[in-house]
């Protein structure tokens, strides 16, 4: 089982031509509503790809945060250690996409800031039975380390998605996971360096492990992405797609990643099928429910043939 330790929104989803200037209004195209959270997201993306997930995150107790609750049910995670709190609003997210496929969020953490250490403490039991643990910086600093140290102390693996990047970040802490999973955006703001071609991120990537991160995996958009580790550097290619909403599309890569990695243990393996899971994603509108099924996933991969 795959455990994730995370946030959970409820997306508000705008679609406009361009994105607005300084104090000016204009009509959007469409609207919906969808449920995210990078760890929802993750966890979402990992169930779809058949893998078992216990999902540790925290809710309100209003309708936004029964209907996430109704949606985690719906991809069968298990919400034993969800969280429910009184008098807050569960989490919300408002997302702006343009006709380029770019978005713009703006994130209410609401319930979300009630995770904490003692979160992980009373999942102990459940955690110390999962075979991988994944993890994002939405939540609160002190349960994500709470969670590290547990996972290491357990010879649990760990992915840390390093997202949103926050300054900080104590690497003596991160060094214990396993991978360590930025897009080009987070690693260019955690390392002071540009990230902007494979080449960049190479040598940005490469200042991380001199850190002591075992593994460093970069996703860089419609280029591909990048695995590195010791004297080793592989890149794989994006699939080409014509994008329409890029929301999600990087907790697609790593909840694909993460479900492909703990079955088979093979990275090669699991980068291939995250690149087709994401690029699957950018060609629908919204988040999890851009998600491909595994019929979906197989029938790409023989397209390509």
């Amino acid at each position: 089982m795959i455990a994730v330790i995370g946030a959970n929104n409820i997306d508000l989803i705008s679609y406009i031509k361009r994105m607005p200037a300084a104090g000016e209004t204009i009509e959007m195209k469409q609207f919906s509503i969808g449920y995210g959270g990078k760890g929802a997201n993750q966890a979402a993306a990992a169930a779809r790809m058949g893998a078992a997930v216990l999902m540790v995150t925290a809710v309100g107790r209003d309708l936004f945060g029964r209907q996430v609750l109704d949606n985690f049910k719906k991809y069968h995670i298990d919400t034993t250690y969800v969280k429910q709190v009184e008098h807050v609003p569960n989490g919300n997210a408002v997302i702006l996409v343009d006709d380029s496929s770019q978005n713009r969020i703006l994130i209410h953490k609401g319930a979300n800031a009630f995770l904490g250490p003692d979160d992980i403490d009373k999942a102990a039991s459940a955690l110390a039975a999962c075979s991988l643990i994944v993890l994002q910086l939405e939540s609160d600093l002190a349960a994500i380390y709470k969670a590290v140290d547990f996972a290491w102390d357990h010879h649990i693996p760990v992915i840390m998605n390093p997202a949103p990047a926050v300054t900080g970040l104590d690497m003596n802490r991160v060094k214990k996971c396993e991978f360590f999973i930025p897009n080009e955006t987070e690693l260019a703001s955690l390392t002071g360096m540009p990230v902007q071609t494979p080449e960049e991120a190479e040598k940005a990537a490469a200042s991380v492990l001199r850190q002591g991160v075992k593994q460093v995996i970069v996703t860089l958009g419609s280029q591909g992405s990048l695995w590195m580790r010791d004297n080793k550097r592989v890149f794989v290619p994006a699939y080409p797609v014509r994008a329409v909403d890029s929301t999600g599309a990087g907790d697609a890569y790593i909840g694909c990643f993460a479900a492909v990695y703990e079955k088979s243990r093979d990275v090669e393996r699991a980068l291939q099928y995250a690149n087709a899971f994401s690029a699957l994603s950018v060609q629908k509108y919204g988040t999890q429910t851009s998600y491909p099924s595994m019929t979906e996933l197989k029938r790409f991969f023989h397209q390509g043939e």
